[in-house]
């Protein structure tokens, strides 16, 4: 009896410490930008909840959902998202806020990108001049991102001048700059690395660069997750609190994110 007793004890706190944890799936975006580690303190200051956040690609952390492996999600690749809601993998998407891609660059600006009516021209360029350009290649929602704007433009990458890394934003950054190559960044990586670059950004502000992000539950109905911990997490994120916080934030001057209204 005494032995069933501590046993049972032993399991009460193993069950108790999983409830106090939320398993969160994001983008090395939110991360690298420090976005992530600055509402992380402001949301476990008010509670009872420790974020165990692994920052992967949006394709990853979908996966990850898919496979029960965390509670939820904070993801930027809206097709995808959409399929993975419609197949039961998730509960809803809940919209958070909005960045921007750019495309930073070698200095000199050999495809002359920089003068570009639109991101369709400024890839055209790229392509007309076989100027080298750097992808991430991993499935990520910046990935996925940039394959929508080559196809956008009508054009196929071709090997020549085409790299893919299958690495992370900033580990992608660090090898365009090595080589001197075009490359499709966020604005909050690139300004978090960019006094370890001499890579320019060379096209900014075309409205097909906006980057929204939301927040999906991972559905309790297929895996054994934390629900409540992850809607407590999604009440908090999307509540005037947070908006504030997330409009607030900003690196060398400049606001990275803006909250959904």
């Amino acid at each position: 009896a005494a032995l069933l007793c501590l046993l049972a004890t032993a399991l009460s706190g193993t069950t108790h410490a999983a409830d106090s944890i939320i398993r969160l799936a994001t983008t090395t975006s939110t991360e690298n930008s420090g976005l992530m580690a600055y509402l992380k303190q402001h949301f476990e200051a008010d509670h009872p909840y420790q974020l165990h956040v692994i920052a992967t690609g949006s394709g990853r952390a979908l996966r990850l959902g898919e496979a029960g492996e965390v509670d939820v999600l904070l993801v930027h690749a809206p097709q995808s998202e959409r399929a993975f809601v419609a197949a039961g993998h998730g509960l809803a998407r809940h919209p958070v806020m909005h960045n921007d891609f750019v495309i930073a660059g070698p200095a000199d600006d050999p495809a002359l990108i920089n003068s570009a009516a639109d991101v369709e021209e400024a890839l055209s360029r790229i392509a007309e001049h076989n100027a080298l350009f750097v992808s991430r290649g991993d499935q990520s929602g910046t990935h996925i991102k940039e394959q929508q704007l080559w196809q956008a433009a009508g054009l196929t990458p071709k090997s020549g001048w085409y790299r893919s890394t299958g690495q992370g934003m900033s580990r992608t950054l660090l090898i365009a700059d090595q080589l001197e190559a075009y490359v499709l960044t966020d604005r909050g990586t690139w300004l978090a690395r960019s006094t370890r670059l001499d890579l320019p950004i060379l096209y900014q502000g075309d409205p097909g660069l906006r980057n929204p992000y939301s927040v999906i539950a991972v559905n309790p109905a297929r895996h054994a997750v934390n629900h409540t911990g992850a809607q407590q997490w999604i009440d908090w994120l999307t509540g005037a609190p947070a908006k504030r916080l997330i409009n607030a934030f900003a690196r060398d001057g400049q606001q990275l994110f803006i909250a959904a209204p």
